[in-house]
């Protein structure tokens, strides 16, 4: 479908953020339904990844909200938490209003929730998007008062209550994924050796300084294998800068906007397992070790992480049991015999959706009878 086909535009907000696995799928959708002549808002949370990964957008619409993060059950902060929802979803049905919102996208977390809990009071037609294996709390509570569920995976289906409404579109990747660069340029970038493996290290946007040392320790006995090329994030960095001093193997970013240049960049991840990343990883192709974080809501990592290792496109250890050895065992092993590590990267590819902005493109239009 092209915009020569469009009956109308469409006014449509996509409510995303507060991580990278809600807030990049949200602009992969943002920049399919833009590129299809539609007018698209996105709501962010008020946290620094949010504002620090959307820099490169500047031809995207961004508005924050505050983001409500639900208590325990029960709890007495649970009055605070009912009195910000409460001013959200005011904020959001302005918002609608102003906007003549014919669509509210969620694409998960409760940046989302207000969101479609206003949309659903006005009779605005609403569809939320999990990219795990578990869905989370807010998309299982809001998947009620929507017209559609679209999830990343099988798997998740199993979660939802109304299976009837729920679509399997996978997960989107933003359009600058869908470069394919060439890995020695990419390596040139990034200061790489042409002629040594690359490991790319991503701790994930919620905490890695268990994993950041692991790896670095590891590292220290890698010397003559690979390279690293270790993300920290910004709370980490200084600290893993300071371990790895003196390791000309060990190459340290605080963010990177770039990449799709580290993917093509590595031989092979250790990653943690947010849906966002493994989506990624399967669109380019990348075998891994994937190490959950460990105080994921519902420990829903964990369900992404048996997903991949299942197809054979990874191995997952619990950071809980990881040692510096298991790392180091591991990418011997991937490294030295490079059939293992064809046969992860061919596993990780067979689980692209590479249409599911366009699948999910396609739903918001029908809605409206725009097919």
């Amino acid at each position: 479908m092209t915009s020569t086909d469009i009956k109308k535009p469409l006014n449509v907000v996509i409510a995303c953020g507060g991580t990278g696995g809600h807030l990049f799928p949200g602009i992969a959708v943002a920049q399919e339904l833009k590129k299809r002549g539609h007018h698209v808002i996105l709501q962010m949370s008020q946290k620094k990844i949010d504002s620090q990964s959307t820099q490169n957008y500047g031809d995207l619409e961004f508005k924050t909200v505050e983001a409500i993060a639900m208590p325990k059950i029960p709890s007495l902060a649970m009055f605070g938490f009912f009195k910000k929802l409460f001013k959200a979803q005011r904020s959001c049905k302005a918002l609608f209003q102003e906007m003549k919102t014919d669509v509210v996208l969620g694409m998960g977390g409760f940046t989302s929730f207000p969101a479609i809990r206003a949309a659903h009071k006005m009779g605005i037609k609403t569809f939320v998007h999990d990219s795990n294996a578990l869905p989370g709390k807010a998309n299982r509570l809001t998947s009620r008062w929507c017209d559609k569920v679209l999830l990343g995976v099988e798997e998740a289906k199993h979660y939802i209550s109304n299976k009837n409404r729920c679509v399997i579109t996978g997960t989107p990747v933003r359009l600058e994924m869908l470069e394919k660069p060439d890995p020695s340029e990419a390596k040139q970038y990034f200061h790489l050796p042409q002629n040594r493996p690359t490991v790319l290290v991503m701790g994930g946007s919620q905490g890695a300084k268990n994993l950041n040392s692991l790896v670095v320790e590891a590292a220290s006995q890698c010397q003559e294998l690979c390279d690293f090329l270790i993300i920290t994030g910004a709370s980490d960095y200084e600290r893993v800068k300071q371990l790895a001093e003196g390791m000309n193997h060990v190459h340290v970013l605080e963010f990177c906007s770039t990449m799709s240049l580290a993917y093509a960049a590595a031989d092979v991840v250790i990653s943690r397992s947010g849906a966002s990343s493994l989506t990624e990883l399967a669109h380019v192709g990348k075998g891994a070790l994937l190490i959950p974080y460990p105080y994921a809501a519902d420990d829903h990592q964990a369900h992404n992480a048996r997903v991949f290792a299942a197809h054979g496109a990874a191995k997952m250890i619990r950071e809980s049991s990881l040692t510096p050895d298991d790392i180091v065992t591991f990418l011997c092993e991937v490294l030295h015999d490079k059939n293992i590590l064809q046969t992860m990267n061919s596993s990780a590819r067979q689980m692209d959706v590479p249409d599911a902005a366009s699948q999910i493109a396609d739903i918001i239009e029908q809605s409206q009878g725009n097919a």
